[in-house]
This record gives C-alpha cells, structure tokens and sequence, in this order.
C-alpha cells in the first residue's frame, strides 16, 4: 500500500494511492500514526479496502500533500552513512553508525516552501531514505529487524550547516528548523518495496543534478540501523529512521554551495515518488 495525508496543514485526511489516484479512506476511522501502527492498522486497513475501495471518494488533482503520518515520537538520524558522503566531507568511514535526533516540528508535506532560517547563510540538502517503524522495538536482532519495520518514504534531511558545525553542540541545532523535514509524499509498506537496499536516488536544485546515487552505497543497511538503534532506545511504531544522504550536499563543493530565497529544490526515490520545495524567507 501506499499511505498518504491530504488538506491543509493540520487538517490532513487519511488516504491511500491505488491506480494512480487519491482515495479518502477518512471513513476508515483513524488517522495514520503510532496508534493506528501498533493496533495492526496495516493489515486492518488493508482488509477493509478489499471490501470498501470501490465506493470512497476520490480525491481531486493537485490538493496539498502533508507528511504520510502524524507527528512521530521521534526522528531518528544516521550521519555519514554512504561512502561517497563520507569522503567528500573529509571524514573517516564511521565504525558505528553516527546518531543525531531531528525535531519532529520540523515535520512537513513533502512539496511545502522550505523557509530558510532567520540568520542563516549555509541552508543545505539531503535526500534520504526514511524508515517507518511498525511495532515497538527494543534490543532487536539484526535477523529480525524488518519484522518490526511498517514501510519506507521520501525524506529531505535539511541541514543548516553554520548551526550544525560551528556553533558547537550537537548537531541537532542545524536540523531542527520548520520545514526541514520534508516527507512523502507517501509511506509506503514494506511488501512494495522489498529492493531497499538498492534504491536509485537524486535531488536537483534549479534543475542542476546535485545528487545522483543509490541506496547500495549505504555503509550500514537498513536491517543493521534498526537493530543497532534498538539497542539504546526503544523505537515506537511510527518513529522514522533517516539513513543518509549520498554524496553531493551543498557542503561537499568547493566551495560550497547553499540555498537562497527562490530556489527550487526537487527529489525523488525509486519507488518512493518525488518531492518539490520552493526555497523562501
């Protein structure tokens, strides 16, 4: 399946995509979060539009996209997890995957505005593959990991340098701002998506390729992350796990390269649709 939110912010509808159109599943009762994930709400959802997609209304061309699901109990991220990242930043291959959180009020509709910062002068991109928790996991084995896994979703991990490394601290300042979270603009489950670790991925801004990789770059995969996490904190259904970017942020050139009010930004993840941000003030 492929879950979605539509309406205006804070006022998002459940919906699914099925033959290339919206279907409002609002009737269904719940929205798509960490209850809906822990009460088997996939399998539950699945079941009821066997028997119910036919007559929902579908939903009109071009209405606003919000992130697939509410707001999580947290944003987990991976830093430096790709090869070529990691050399273009000048810094060792990490022996365990680099963990920072990201604010969940940074969570937005993958083609809402990206607002730039007050202050800032070093806005940054990151295309990302997102894991969405299914079930609450805890000191999980890597040989069990997917088990506890509901899907995965486009994500573009906004990064505002000065603040993430020259500000000190962790780097969780240069993550956190509104709108640096873009997702979607769908979830979708883990049953449609079996090649994760093999995913084409790519970002433009203004239509130049800035990025252009794939997910089999990866230093640590999918499976290992889950695992690895669960062995400090326990994920609840719902919670997302940011892997990392590939090679050619804004920070990798030389010299770098960073967004101003009116650029365009746009995404995508095979499999996993496309996203779209106009850069403002």
């Amino acid at each position: 399946m492929k879950l979605l939110r539509f309406g205006e912010p804070d006022k998002e509808k459940p919906g699914v995509l099925m033959n290339d159109e919206i279907l409002d599943v609002s009737t269904f009762g719940e929205d798509f979060g960490e209850k809906f994930l822990e009460t088997d709400g996939l399998q539950r959802l699945n079941k009821w539009l066997a028997t119910n997609a036919n007559t929902l209304p579908k939903v009109k061309p071009g209405v606003r996209l919000g992130a697939p699901f509410t707001r999580p109990s947290k944003i987990i991220c991976v830093g430096l997890n790709y090869t070529k990242h990691a050399l273009e930043s000048n810094m060792p291959l990490p022996k365990e995957p680099i963990l920072f959180f990201k604010a969940t009020t940074a969570l937005c509709g993958p083609n809402d505005d990206l607002m730039i910062p007050k202050n800032s002068v070093k806005t940054d991109w990151e295309v990302e593959l997102a894991v969405v928790i299914g079930k609450k996991a805890s000191y999980v084995e890597e040989k069990d990991a997917m088990n506890y896994v509901a899907g995965f979703c486009l994500h573009n991990d906004y990064s505002e340098r000065e603040f993430q490394l020259e500000r000190n601290g962790q780097w969780v300042k240069g993550k956190s701002c509104d709108t640096f979270a873009p997702m979607g603009p769908y979830l979708v489950t883990k049953d449609e998506l079996t090649n994760y670790n093999s995913l084409h991925m790519w970002l433009k801004v203004n239509g130049k390729m800035m990025q252009d990789n794939n997910t089999d770059d990866m230093i640590f995969e999918v499976p290992t992350l889950v695992s690895y996490i669960s062995q400090f904190m326990t994920l609840l259904p719902g919670d997302v796990i940011s892997t990392g970017t590939p090679a050619g942020v804004g920070l990798g050139f030389k010299p770098p390269i960073y967004l101003k009010a009116g650029d365009i930004v746009e995404l995508g993840i095979e499999g996993l649709g496309q996203q779209k941000q106009v850069a403002k003030r």
